[in-house]
């Protein structure tokens, strides 16, 4: 019924969608994943089984060791700032929706928290930034773990 070549041309078409199908996740990272529809699931570190056709891996996920470089934040009466913020991923499918933009969000909020931030002590001052970042990203996932703005 089948001539050989239409028997290979399907196994081996079977054989790339199976290959296809396996993720390997590295430890520390999660991967969520989209379906046509719109569903989204999140996958941890090790192997799992997608649907190569169906399912796209939406974004890739640090869970640590991230950094955002903060460029010059104005001080009223001081000058400006400039440093890093560490965070880590809590949950990372509630952190899959502002992921792209923590960079962002975090650089936008920086003057406002600095003007009510404790100006005399570099590290008390730290302290606060960080109390009242996690305070707002916090339910979205994100923890701060370090400020460093000098």
């Amino acid at each position: 019924m089948f001539t050989p070549i239409v028997v290979m041309a399907l196994l081996g078409t079977a054989v790339l969608l199976f290959v296809a199908s396996i993720k390997r996740i590295p430890e520390g990272q999660a991967y969520t994943l989209r379906r046509m529809d719109g569903h989204m699931r999140t996958l941890g570190a090790g192997t799992h089984l997608v649907l190569p056709l169906v399912e796209r891996v939406a974004h890739k996920i640090r869970l640590f060791g991230n950094v955002v470089e903060v460029g010059e934040v104005p001080v009223p009466g001081f000058g400006s700032l400039h440093g890093k913020i560490f965070y880590q991923v809590l949950d990372a499918e509630r952190a899959d929706a502002i992921i792209d933009e923590v960079g962002v969000r975090l650089r936008e909020r920086l003057p406002e928290l600095v003007a009510a931030a404790p100006v005399e002590d570099a590290a008390a001052r730290n302290l606060h930034l960080k109390a009242e970042l996690n305070r707002s990203l916090r339910e979205r996932g994100l923890l701060v773990t370090r400020v460093q703005l000098a």
